[in-house]
């Protein structure tokens, strides 16, 4: 399973999102330019984060990360990531009134999901190791560069990716000005290799006379064993500081990629008139996909809090589009301790090809794909961190959030036998994580 987070995955947003804050915010506490010199010894920051979604996918994600500034302008960060995914994912099929059984992606074995329950993959499982690194270096005194290389290895997914950076100030050093280019290389080789677009998933229901009679049938199915995926970006940004208090930035991303965009593990159920699953067949998407986004965010410094609001939206020609409003509001205590209370609402629009199932009664598309993830959706995330001071410097953090995801209903025409079927069931999870700074 690909593990590669939407909103984290390229060396370039991390670089260069977290470069341009870190310098925003250091404008906007009012820190002089001595303040900014920082410590020539390595700092170190270690996260622990639990996220689970009950009934289905647990993962546990470490973080590691390292950075070491030379002189006064020169910085090389390193991180490390460490995932374990464990549980069930839907499968794309639609449950049905009856038990269903289906074919392990392997092809090793089976399983039976219940009646009236959603069919759920326990196979669902993968570890991923991510290791990424950056420079950070002065061009003139009021221009520097980033170039970053990030590499991460899963079990049936790996990729590399290498990304660069230029920003420029003026005004004081109130105004930012940054562009930054990535390209990412993925290879993607799951269980039981790349099934054919459309093809009936095998099932051994005593029809085989022979082990080699499945295994032929099986096969048939197949198409390669590997496929790849090429991702180029653009990002421009613009930060502005206002005053002592309240800075804002303004950025602009391009993305285009190109391959094997398709989900391997991924079904569609064919229905009769009845409702009733007469077929499963694999998901099929396009080979391309070019997305276009936009993210504004304010900060404003209080005094005795600091608040951020942000807005993002993202759009891409497979109509998939999406809103974000993500807000944070830091209130500090006595001792350098903080509460931090954070909402996030987040809307998206289907992608054209996204079908919860398909008719039997009609043609076969040119793509189709039952995965919940691409379909409509609303989604809301409320939570609280915790900071605190411990002894000899250190600091400590603590997040609790929830998170709730309720998919729409898709722009389709009713099938009957479907009335009493939950075809958009809601996911609820809950996400515990421990930073730890010193």
């Amino acid at each position: 399973m690909q593990l590669k987070n939407q909103s984290t995955g390229s060396p370039l947003k991390n670089v260069s999102l977290a470069e341009k804050l870190t310098l925003a915010t250091t404008a906007l506490l009012g820190a002089s330019a001595n303040a900014q010199q920082v410590d020539a010894e390595w700092n170190y920051s270690a996260s622990l984060l639990a996220y689970s979604e009950p009934d289905r996918v647990s993962a546990t994600e470490l973080i590691v990360t390292a950075d070491k500034a030379y002189g006064d302008a020169a910085k090389l960060d390193l991180k490390v990531v460490l995932d374990s995914l464990t549980g069930a994912s839907a499968n794309g099929a639609i449950e049905q009134d009856n038990p269903q059984t289906f074919t392990r992606p392997s092809g090793k074995g089976q399983f039976v999901t219940a009646a009236n329950n959603t069919p759920l993959d326990d196979t669902f499982k993968d570890t991923r190791l991510q290791i990424a690194a950056s420079w950070t270096d002065s061009i003139t005194e009021q221009s520097r560069y980033t170039i970053a290389t990030n590499l991460s290895r899963e079990y049936d997914y790996r990729s590399v990716g290498a990304s660069g950076e230029l920003a420029w100030d003026f005004n004081q050093k109130n105004t930012t000005l940054s562009a930054g280019l990535s390209f990412a290389s993925d290879e993607i080789l799951p269980e039981g290799d790349i099934p054919l677009a459309f093809s009936s998933m095998v099932i051994d229901q005593g029809q085989f006379v022979t082990e080699d009679e499945y295994w032929n049938a099986f096969d048939a199915t197949r198409i390669a064993e590997s496929d790849t995926v090429s991702t180029s970006e653009l990002l421009l940004g613009w930060t502005q500081v206002i005053n002592r208090q309240m800075l804002v930035q303004l950025n602009y991303g391009y993305a285009d990629m190109q391959g094997y965009l398709t989900d391997p593990f991924k079904l569609l159920s064919v229905v009769d008139d009845n409702g009733q699953t007469q077929d499963l067949v694999y998901e099929n998407r396009p080979d391309s996909r070019t997305q276009h986004s936009l993210f504004a965010l304010t900060k404003y410094h209080f005094d005795e809090s600091i608040f951020d609001l942000s807005y993002r939206y993202i759009s891409d020609d497979w109509e998939m589009k999406s809103h974000t409003i993500d807000s944070h509001w830091r209130f500090m205590t006595e001792g350098g301790s903080f509460w931090e209370p954070h909402v996030r609402i987040y809307l998206q629009d289907a992608a054209e090809f996204y079908q919860p199932f398909l008719a039997q009664s009609q043609t076969t598309p040119e793509f189709a794909s039952a995965d919940y993830r691409i379909g409509d959706m609303s989604a809301m995330t409320v939570g609280l961190k915790y900071g605190f001071q411990l002894e000899g410097g250190e600091r400590a953090e603590v997040r609790l959030e929830y998170y709730r995801q309720t998919p729409n209903k898709a722009n389709q025409s009713s099938v009957s036998g479907l009335e009493n079927i939950e075809l958009y069931p809601e996911v609820d999870a809950l996400i515990l994580q421990f930073n730890y700074y010193f």
